[in-house]
């Protein structure tokens, strides 16, 4: 391996993103730093490109240290991650924010983290911390912290509450960007929203409201996760407004960043024929001038962080630097794991089949809609299936019982109905639910939920899948969203467990990850959070039952 103290040289064909020109030449390294950029007649027929960098990320949802992810990300070329730890916010308060920070400290990776902006998501939920602007100034005081993460609370921004003005107020002053998160919002709004400072938006789901916020000002971050996947819809964006886009993956999940990151994203982006400076800068040059971050973009002077490749077809990842270090080589992580503590708050009560009885109301229910590869859902009003007076789960509909329970303090689960899982029995259940982090399960029958949900609440965090009266976990004992293990194993592990959902008959590519998005309340249209069904579209509550 080479170390950062060492001087070397790397010849080939040189990707320059602040020039637009493809040129052979030799990268010259001293001590971490570009010392020098030659032009050659002629050199190797690879090519050296800027390290790759996710523009958006919840490290949290690889359920996965900061450590580990990039373990697993470097094979691919990534060297930063602009990253919003706003989940372990949610846990751990501030706490978390340093415990992200000072675990990313010890790997060579580059973690631009963002002050979270909205501790809680929202006021109808129940999470482990609250960050009014007092703890987000603090937070975007610190040298690690490089911007305002997503403001969520767009309707807030729209209406000048004077608590979300003063966040807004606060990243101004001390001359951080703003991140976005405003689904559907477009015209009027989309301006009002952008005129508040904010500059980035990565949940634009059709090509209409990305071109709306792009005339408004804001950059349009093209989003491919696990879960949702927006990449199809608007990659076409990257010709006609190229330095207004950006590539991330929001969410991923472990066995996801096994097999690639954002280097797919350029894969699929150069096979559809979109130009390849296009493609690199916006993972590239445009985040690092947006967040004004210190990855290097093979200037002299510039950190030596760049990836080499084989060809601008392929683009197969052959050797990865960050700092002037080989980091990755031949598909092969050479960052090794550290060793982490388990910070966490939990604190819920056992779960009983009783506490998940429905008393029907009517013979009428509003159902959420999941939909596959999308963050928001439908509102689908149903025929109630009922037993003995109560409302139960009917697996020939595909309208499944769901519940959402405080884990921070004993008490009683929210409960409704969920379609779009098609479990036809069992259940599953997860401690990562966005963004509060409750406990969340949806299941064919109570006992099965029963099984899963208290298997979590023994673990203290994890995800689980129960069936036939036998359950299987992942624990994730770190802020009940992580592990601290290997993750090449966490990966598998949570491969073994998604195979097993598979067998209970749902066709989600990604149940878990679907899950952990049914308790956000800031996505339309239907959501659960620990104190009942909530209404995206008028932010409130509302009814289980149509009693019309």
């Amino acid at each position: 391996m080479i170390s950062d103290s060492s001087d070397f040289s790397v010849s080939g064909q040189i990707a320059d993103v602040v020039s637009g020109k493809i040129f052979p030449g030799r990268i010259n390294v001293s001590k971490g730093r570009i010392t020098t950029v030659e032009h050659l007649p002629e050199a190797e027929n690879h090519y050296i490109v800027p390290g790759l960098i996710d523009a958006h990320v919840h490290i949290e949802s690889s359920m996965l240290l900061p450590s580990e992810f990039a373990r697993l990300a470097v094979v691919h070329g990534t060297t930063a991650t602009v990253s919003d730890p706003h989940e372990i916010a949610n846990v751990l308060g501030m706490d978390g924010v340093k415990f992200m920070i000072e675990n990313g400290r010890k790997v060579n990776f580059g973690f631009y983290f963002g002050a979270p902006s909205c501790v809680p998501a929202t006021p109808f939920e129940t999470s482990g911390a609250n960050l009014g602007p007092e703890e987000v100034e603090e937070m975007l005081k610190w040298p690690e912290i490089y911007y305002l993460s997503e403001m969520m609370n767009f309707p807030g921004v729209i209406n000048g509450e004077a608590e979300v003005m003063k966040k807004l107020e606060l990243a101004k002053y001390y001359n951080k960007p703003v991140d976005g998160h405003a689904p559907g919002l477009l015209g009027e709004d989309a301006v009002k929203y952008a005129s508040a400072g904010i500059s980035t938006d990565h949940e634009c789901f059709t090509t209409e409201e990305a071109i709306d916020k792009i005339n408004a000002g804001m950059k349009v971050l093209i989003r491919e996760g696990s879960a949702a996947r927006n990449f199809e819809a608007l990659i076409g964006l990257i010709s006609d407004y190229p330095e207004m886009i950006m590539l991330c993956s929001d969410d991923k999940h472990p066995d996801d960043l096994v097999n690639g990151h954002i280097n797919l994203l350029i894969k699929r982006a150069l096979s559809a024929g979109y130009n390849f400076m296009d493609v690199i800068r916006s993972c590239t040059l445009n985040p690092v001038r947006h967040y004004k971050l210190e990855s290097g973009l093979l200037q002299k002077g510039d950190r030596a962080d760049f990836v080499v490749i084989d060809n601008l077809t392929d683009f197969n990842i052959q050797r990865t630097f960050i700092n002037g270090v080989l980091v990755a080589e031949s598909g092969k992580s050479l960052i090794k794991s550290v060793v982490e503590s388990s910070p966490n708050r939990f604190d819920a009560l056992q779960l009983t089949a009783e506490m998940l009885r429905i008393k029907a109301k009517s013979t009428k229910i509003k159902v959420q809609q999941a939909l596959e590869g999308q963050l928001i859902t439908e509102k689908r009003i149903v025929d109630a299936k009922i037993l003995d007076g109560c409302v139960v789960s009917d697996t020939s509909a595909d309208v499944l019982k769901m519940m959402v329970m405080n884990r921070y303090n004993p008490a009683m689960p929210a409960v409704d109905f969920v379609s779009g899982f098609g479990l036809k029995h069992g259940a599953i259940a997860s401690t990562v639910a966005h963004d509060s982090h409750n406990i969340i399960a949806v299941g064919a029958d109570d006992e099965s939920m029963v099984l899963a949900v208290n298997a979590l609440i023994d673990a203290k965090g994890g995800i689980a899948v129960a069936s036939n009266g036998q359950v299987e976990i992942l624990p994730l004992p770190v802020a009940g969203i992580m592990s601290p293990s290997d993750g090449y194993e966490v990966a598998i592990r949570y491969s073994q467990i998604n195979q097993k959902v598979l067998q209970l008959g749902t066709k989600l590519n990604a149940p878990f990850m679907t899950l952990s998005f049914m308790a956000l309340l800031v996505i339309p249209a239907l959501k659960l959070s620990d104190k009942g069904l909530f209404d995206g579209n008028t932010f409130a509550f509302t009814e289980l039952f149509e009693l019309s």
